[in-house]
């Protein structure tokens, strides 16, 4: 629906009441006024004794001579008047309320028992973080897993982002470990070299620069050594050890924790929708009563319609009731959402500049190790010195973000 439809729809509806007010169950016109139809199908009205016409249906008694009553019919007579007037506003007032939230239901929509607001029902919703592509503005909708066969809630992406980091901190982890492989086994290799007597005849000058350049495989092994027990040491248990197991249960406890409010929020939504039926079974209830009013006048009708209006203004009041106890479940998990979005934010910030710090160390320790390598670590210094959290974050939400509506309040 568009703007302009809602704001017709808003507009019309003190004219839409007022005729449901005046035609509903058919009330009577007051005593002298006729009802005709003019030849192009538009109802007008007559006063038959002062001739008046008006295209307007009247809703208050003409003057008109007052009926004779006998002594015995005027008190149920007065008494059946009261409750019909009462009777009518009653419905009214049921009409008002259906229409309000046909309307509201108009300007909203639920998916998945959360409430949205239809995009073209309401000015645009302002980001939370509107400087940043944070976590708390785009994951509030679900969206089909890859296979297409279940719901994933936007939340759950968050986590199983978080879970994937700590996956491909461990596989970094592997990577340094070969790495250190490759060093201990070439620095084993390069001493073993070193110790070969091979042209250990040779003598003078000769002989000298040979032994020198032997030994230098000596010493070159030794840094290689070095190296690979820094990169144990500064690199590889690091990536080991940030956020162990503990880790995983934590992300456990933030799925549990926002998986149950959504549960709350179905069974608060499942509580609404009972008692929107209950609503619509006693008005239609409320109906049929004042519908044998119409063919019988006893005690036990008027009684029967009492109890009928009681019932449903009390299934009013339950509707009411139990939207508000939604509503406030699903201000609940909103307020957890952003709060828990959040700090799954910071996590990641911390995670990845964790491992930019220790991939430096490891360019660090390669340079001291082989100065004449520097020029093929200098690109990967480059990259790692432009490693942005942010622009990361921002570039993995525009791939995975599920909507960036923020639920509404359900309306009555």
């Amino acid at each position: 629906m568009s703007r302009y439809c809602v704001s017709e729809a808003l507009q019309n509806k003190r004219m839409i009441c007022q005729t449901l007010f005046q035609t509903f169950y058919n009330v009577p016109l007051p005593v002298g006024w006729k009802c005709y139809m003019s030849a192009e199908g538009r109802k007008y009205y007559v006063n038959t004794s002062s001739k008046e016409t008006t295209w307007e249906r009247p809703c208050t008694p003409a003057a008109a001579p007052k009926p004779v009553r006998t002594h015995n019919n005027s008190g149920l007579v007065h008494s059946l008047h009261l409750m019909y007037v009462c009777l009518v506003l009653v419905i009214f007032f049921v009409i008002v309320f259906a229409f309000n939230f046909c309307l509201s239901s108009l300007l909203s929509l639920q998916i998945n028992f959360v409430t949205f607001p239809l995009p073209h029902s309401t000015p645009e919703q302002q980001l939370l973080k509107p400087s940043e592509w944070s976590y708390c503005d785009y994951f509030w909708a679900d969206k089909k897993d890859p296979q297409g066969t279940t719901t994933v809630s936007g939340f759950e992406v968050l986590l199983q982002k978080q879970l994937k980091g700590k996956q491909m901190q461990k596989e970094m982890a592997e990577f340094i470990r070969e790495r250190i492989k490759i060093e201990e086994e070439y620095a084993k290799n390069l001493s073993k070299l070193s110790q070969i007597p091979l042209a250990a005849q040779e003598e003078g000058t000769l002989g000298e620069a040979w032994a020198q350049l032997k030994k230098s495989l000596a010493d070159e092994a030794e840094v290689h050594l070095k190296f690979s027990s820094k990169l144990q040491s500064e690199v590889e248990k690091p990536l080991l050890t940030f956020r162990g197991d503990n880790f995983k249960k934590d992300m456990k406890k933030y799925d549990h924790h926002i998986a149950d409010l959504r549960k709350q929020l179905v069974s608060r939504y499942a509580a609404v929708e009972k008692a929107r039926k209950a609503l619509a079974d006693r008005q239609k209830d409320l109906e049929v009563k004042t519908q044998q009013l119409e063919i019988k006048l006893s005690n036990k009708t008027e009684e029967d319609i009492k109890k009928a209006r009681r019932k449903s203004t009390q299934a009013g009041d339950d509707l009411m009731r139990c939207v508000d106890l939604y509503n406030q479940a699903q201000s609940k998990w909103f307020e957890e959402m952003v709060t828990t979005s959040l700090e799954l934010e910071r996590l990641e910030v911390e995670r990845v500049e964790m491992i930019q710090q220790h991939l430096r160390q490891y360019t660090t320790l390669r340079r001291e190790t082989d100065m004449f390598n520097q020029s093929t670590l200098e690109p990967v210094d480059q990259l790692l010195q432009s490693v942005d959290p942010a622009k990361d974050r921002e570039l993995w939400v525009r791939e995975h973000k599920t909507g960036d509506l923020r639920p509404v309040d359900m309306d009555i």
